[in-house]
């Protein structure tokens, strides 16, 4: 998957879960595939690209529902049953 598939993947799970996503970049990191800030703003390992679809779309998921459930409670697990992501 190149950069601008990536980047439209990750819009249009955004839209499918219901948050907004203000930016979304790609820089290498140590110890985690993504991170996300309080403000809609989504980092991801370019090594993310390099993963089978269904692990990237659990990672992708797994960050943009942190912009509605910023911890991993009960209604975290939920939601990434709901969409698809496991728990």
């Amino acid at each position: 998957m190149n950069r601008l598939e990536f980047r439209e993947s990750v819009h249009t799970l955004a839209k499918e879960v219901g948050v907004t996503v203000t930016e979304i970049h790609l820089r290498s990191m140590r110890n985690k595939w993504a991170s996300c800030s309080a403000r809609g703003r989504l980092t991801f390992d370019p090594k993310v690209l390099e993963i089978p679809d269904f692990e990237r779309r659990r990672v992708v998921l797994h960050e943009l529902l942190h912009l509605r459930y910023p911890n991993h409670g009960r209604m975290f697990h939920l939601m990434m049953e709901t969409y698809g992501g496991g728990g």
